[in-house]
């Protein structure tokens, strides 16, 4: 759902960007094609975010029966806002924005795209506020093994807020971004680009660039809050164990929680400091404090590394390309051949951030499903593991078959267009 997640929130708002663009004489006629050929892709998004919302729901009650009835007085409104945000502006919009363009004026109908990506933002706005706070539970006392709400502008701008709303808009930015580029390289390398096309490949590759720088500082910030709220997973990413010792950074190496140490490892000294939570005597909190009550530390700690490494790369390519054909009209066909193929391998490098994301957030807070109150153990339903291992792979298969699918049908739609259909009693 997260992956189909931040290309909606990405295409929502770029397709308004074409209609406005349209609306200027000079732009129209490119601008109006672009935004013909991507709310397809758009219209398909939403399908397949609102296809895994289901199962996800079925597995909050299936798999975690007693997380609900714990967080409910928290998750029921802030579930039900983003339900409610979804059907009041994306469906009672949505089906003018894609069906209903020739039956209204242009005006109106730029309107009602604005009023689909402010859905689309406020939807995953509200579900960002309950992952957020279930990373650090403010607003909320637990009384009873149940949370009662004290103060709702607690929960709602609870410390990671920013931090997440950050990643979200970044990750959207980049996503769409890549997905734009690497569709238009794709089709560069057999066909000579239109105007338009080229018009996509420009818009892609500044989201990408802006999407990039704006990952990399929510990336800071996010550790930031980290260190601050989670000193366990701050010292799991730094792979940082004895409390007092100095704390190097371990830009590579394997951490070892049966040693205790990181082994072959590459360290920049007393570089973790900013990094790490401090005690009341100021000193660098190790993963000695926490009794093993603590994630995986070398997933978590890998996890952050690609993620930032990958980030980083990315950035790179995007500010080299930038300068490239900074004087060759942002022309894709001014790029290599190899250099195409390499932008077209990574059409969905977004989807591999977000992955590492969501392995970061969730997996580094294990044991904890709220951090610091309920574990994954108090709410895990008890299931045997054959019955659980033979739904995660029909899961699996399935997801792999609808992410197929919709790869599938965005090569299509670049490679083809779109198909005129012909008009039959005034209809299209």
């Amino acid at each position: 759902m997260s992956l189909f997640m931040v290309l909606e929130l990405g295409l929502a708002w770029v397709l308004l960007y074409f209609k406005l663009r349209a609306r200027r004489v000079q732009d129209q006629a490119r601008y109006t094609a672009a935004y013909r050929l991507w709310v397809r892709v758009f219209a398909l998004t939403v399908v397949l975010v609102l296809a895994s919302g289901a199962p996800m729901l079925l597995q909050l009650g299936v798999l975690w029966p007693d997380l609900l009835a714990r967080i409910g007085n928290v998750s029921g409104p802030l579930l039900a806002a983003a339900l409610l945000s979804t059907f009041v502006f994306k469906s009672c919009f949505l089906g003018v924005m894609l069906f209903g363009q020739r039956r209204v004026s242009d005006t109106a109908h730029t309107v009602v795209v604005l009023m689909v990506a402010l859905g689309v933002t406020f939807s995953l706005f509200w579900i960002l506020v309950l992952q957020s706070w279930m990373q650090a539970p403010a607003g909320a006392t637990f009384v009873d093994d149940i949370y009662q709400v004290s103060q709702w502008d607690d929960v709602v701008f609870n410390p990671f807020l920013g931090s997440f709303a950050a990643l979200a808009v970044a990750l959207s930015a980049t996503a769409v971004g890549f997905l734009f580029m690497g569709h238009v390289c794709r089709h560069a390398l057999r066909h000579t680009p239109d105007e338009s096309t080229r018009s996509v490949f420009r818009t892609g590759l500044a989201l990408a660039l802006g999407g990039g720088v704006l990952l990399l500082g929510a990336l800071l910030y996010y550790g930031h809050q980290v260190a601050l709220y989670q000193p366990a997973k701050a010292a799991a990413t730094a792979a940082y164990w004895q409390t007092g010792t100095r704390p190097d950074l371990a830009l590579v190496g394997w951490p070892s929680e049966h040693q205790n140490q990181t082994i072959a490892d590459l360290n920049i000294r007393d570089a973790a400091r900013p990094w790490l939570a401090r005690d009341e005597r100021g000193v660098s909190v190790g993963l000695d404090k926490f009794a093993g009550m603590h994630a995986p530390v070398a997933l978590t700690f890998w996890a952050w590394r690609l993620l930032f490494g990958f980030t980083l790369a990315l950035t790179l390519l995007c500010v080299v390309s930038a300068l490239y054909l900074r004087k060759k009209g942002y022309d894709p066909t001014a790029l290599s051949a190899g250099w195409q193929r390499l932008l077209a391998v990574l059409t969905y490098s977004g989807w591999g951030l977000m992955l590492l994301v969501l392995v970061h957030v969730w997996l580094g807070q294990l044991p904890f499903a709220v951090f610091g109150t309920i574990t994954v153990a108090d709410v895990l339903g008890e299931y045997s593991t054959d019955l659980l291992f033979g739904a995660l792979v029909v899961a699996i298969v399935v997801y792999v078959l609808l992410v197929a699918a919709f790869v599938r049908m965005v090569g299509h739609s670049m490679r083809y267009g779109v198909v005129p259909v012909a008009r039959r009693r005034g209809r299209a």
